[in-house]
């Protein structure tokens, strides 16, 4: 596997940006398979939680081992405390991440597929909530949707008090109470209601949120409203194993999660 980290100027965030890209290399390397062949990557949109950046997947998990026998390529980006929005107070990463980062990337790297059964989307705590929000805002774009230790997180009554979550609804929402949010866009019941009715090819649900967790109360939440709807058109599937709100907890359930994306297997 190769490791890029690239520095470039973003139109909707109006400046430089930083963003890690993992793509699959065909040599091998010690301890470590070579990808095979040479066609188009499907591609990993990996999102990082609050208080953390575009390096903590690297850093904290080994996600560049556990992709390699994938050919899976993984771009993780930077996106502040503005949990995947267009910021009220602040900037458009909503914009940023969801629209003109694949064109950035696949200009970068012309291998990247821009097929949706080739694209999938995952992320923890704040980042599930954005990969949820991805996920559902542009339901044909992607194959799958992971999410970890969130739910639909603008409800969320049990955020710890340091993360100080009145001051950052405003900043992002322009709210302090989040519950004015109910039927926007920031709403995944409604941007889920709203994506089985569009009639576009869904992408399959893949949730899990440790039991310990404070966001386990939202996260069942969410469980709930997702097998409300008949015939399960997400293929949505919930896991509540014990577990807290920590990186020995994603560490698992990303490698969990990517033994159900639809890859062959190589190597």
């Amino acid at each position: 596997m190769a490791l890029f980290q690239v520095h470039c100027v973003s139109r909707a965030l109006g400046g430089d940006v930083s963003f890690d890209v993992i793509l699959p290399q065909r040599a091998s390397g010690v301890g470590v398979s070579g990808a095979k062949g040479d066609a188009e990557h499907p591609v990993l949109w990996l999102l990082h939680g609050a208080t953390d950046d575009h390096t903590i997947w690297r850093r904290r998990t080994a996600i560049e081992r556990y992709v390699a026998p994938l050919g899976l390529a993984v771009v993780m980006p930077a996106a502040a405390l503005s949990s995947y929005t267009d910021m009220v107070y602040g900037k458009d990463y909503f914009t940023y991440i969801a629209e003109e980062l694949p064109e950035i990337c696949r200009s970068l790297f012309p291998k990247m597929s821009a097929e949706p059964a080739r694209n999938f989307i995952a992320g923890l705590s704040m980042g599930c909530y954005g990969a949820f929000k991805i996920a559902l805002s542009h339901p044909g774009r992607y194959a799958a949707a992971g999410g970890f230790s969130a739910g639909n997180s603008i409800f969320n009554r049990n955020i710890p008090a340091f993360f100080d979550i009145a001051k950052r609804n405003m900043t992002v929402f322009g709210v302090d109470n989040p519950f004015a949010l109910a039927g926007t866009e920031h709403d995944l019941y409604h941007l889920a209601k709203a994506a089985v009715l569009s009639g576009a090819r869904l992408p399959r649900f893949f949730h899990a949120c440790g039991s310990e967790d404070f966001a386990y109360g939202n996260a069942l939440e969410l469980k709930a409203f997702m097998e409300s709807f008949p015939g399960n058109p997400f293929r949505y599937e919930f896991h509540a194993p014990p577990g807290s709100h920590s990186w020995e907890f994603w560490d698992e359930w990303i490698r969990k999660f990517l033994a159900t994306i639809p890859l062959e297997r190589q190597g």
